[in-house]
């Protein structure tokens, strides 16, 4: 099953995935500007859903990376033109996935108080913690159960679907958030903070539903649970856990960054919250290209077109680039402006400029090992991409963190440690590509 590699085939892709990316960011956004001005106390309640928010999002993104092996695993068999093979594996994965997330759930639901008195909450703050969690963690499996949908149609190349379903998501929770935070007088009371967790449960479940109809309407992937194991779900199990571990790394690395920033000062971590914000939202419009590379990656491999591969490694670096340098033009001409949309705090943004411009240059790194990173998952290169994680981290970004902050670098220190860590995943994974496939490519 032939596949073309050109700006139509790609960009197909990557549009939709970047699109679908970015609802996520928008989201957060509009969801804490409206717990943050609820009447009633919205410092409280906002700080209550900023700490139950980072520990989903740490559980979604540790225990989500089933998504990437779903996806690896289809797009080869499909560029293999055997795609039979694997149909009910997707079965089998999303029933231990959400086995798994029903194991989290009934962990925690007993233990919510003393979880978050870890993160140091207490008084109102803990309360509300306590009740926004008990309504949103029961959403915890829908959203797996969505992220793997999303890694087959990734696998079948179709990012189309993710897209629509995501941003009717986000567009619902949007407007379940005013509905269902603020009221409508006479209709619906105001629930303030539980509103905001109701949204979210109801935003997810119309997702997943969704997400169901869509795959059984749209694809020839059955949801019916059959046994025995497909041959595969070893090899999902353990690229999953390879990116479990590397999940770990690489949050070690952004809480260290957090812990060294607050330790700094207030103005330090209020001006590392804007830069960070605005790294991860770049980052997610280069993921569209990663996704692109992920999908067509494991079609090509498959296929043994190891000519398209190379070739497609460099035609997505190359839109990854142009699409980076249209974003360090932008940050350039408008970091002033972006910086009054976080903050008013003059110390704080003052603060900000003097590291935005280490954010602005390490962009294309960025690309560099965001679209390899993509290529390499759908290859199923789990293993090597813990690995140059781990090294990232451990050899990489926290000697030089420290390194710089024992020469009195301070907030630098910070942000010239993520410039190292993405040189060494990005240089680790274009040299381990030129490794393996330049002596198959017959036209490089």
């Amino acid at each position: 099953m032939s596949t073309q590699v050109n700006f139509r085939s790609i960009n197909q892709l990557a549009i939709p995935a970047t699109i679908s990316g970015i609802a996520e960011p928008i989201l957060s956004i509009t969801d804490t500007a409206i717990v943050g001005n609820i009447p009633v106390d919205g410092l409280e309640s906002l700080a209550a859903a900023g700490i139950v928010g980072s520990f989903l999002s740490m559980l979604i993104w540790v225990l989500g990376q089933t998504r990437s092996s779903i996806s690896a695993i289809i797009s080869q068999y499909l560029g293999a033109g055997r795609l039979d093979e694997v149909k009910n594996m997707p079965a089998q994965a999303i029933f231990l996935n959400i086995l798994l997330s029903i194991v989290v759930l009934l962990t925690t639901i007993f233990v919510i108080e003393e979880i978050f008195t870890l993160f140091n909450a207490s008084g109102k703050i803990l309360e509300y913690c306590v009740s926004y969690y008990s309504i949103r963690v029961w959403g915890f499996p829908l959203t797996l159960f969505t992220f793997a949908v999303f890694g087959i149609f990734r696998g079948l190349q179709n990012t189309f679907y993710p897209m629509v379903i995501a941003m009717l998501g986000a567009g619902l929770n949007i407007l379940l958030d005013f509905v269902l935070v603020y009221g409508i007088e006479g209709f619906v009371p105001a629930l303030y903070l539980e509103g905001a967790a109701w949204a979210s449960l109801i935003a997810q479940a119309i997702m997943a539903i969704l997400a169901l109809i869509l795959l059984v309407k749209k694809t020839d992937i059955s949801m019916k649970l059959t046994f025995p194991l497909n041959k595969e779900i070893k090899r999902l199990i353990f690229m999953s856990l390879n990116l479990f571990v590397r999940t770990l790394a690489l949050n070690a690395a952004l809480m260290l960054a957090v812990r060294e920033a607050t330790t700094l000062g207030d103005r330090f971590i209020g001006a590392h919250t804007i830069a960070v914000n605005l790294w991860l939202f770049a980052a997610f419009f280069i993921d569209g290209y990663a996704a692109a590379g992920n999908s067509m990656g494991g079609k090509l491999l498959g296929a043994e077109d190891y000519d398209g591969l190379w070739k497609l490694a460099k035609t997505i670096f190359k839109y990854g680039m142009v699409v980076s340098l249209a974003l360090m033009c932008i940050g350039f001409i408008l970091y002033r402006p972006i910086g009054h949309l976080f903050s008013n705090e003059e110390i704080v943004l003052n603060t900000f400029y003097s590291i935005f411009y280490i954010v602005i240059l390490g962009l294309p790194m960025n690309t560099l090992a965001f679209i390899f990173d993509g290529i390499f998952k759908g290859m199923g290169e789990m293993k090597y991409l813990r690995n140059v994680l781990l090294a990232a981290t451990f050899l990489g970004f926290i000697p030089c963190l420290y390194l710089g902050m024992y020469l009195g670098l301070g907030f630098y220190a910070i942000w010239i440690a993520f410039v190292v860590w993405m040189m060494i995943r990005g240089f680790s994974l274009v040299w381990k590509f030129r490794r393996k496939f330049r002596p198959l490519v017959q036209n490089p």
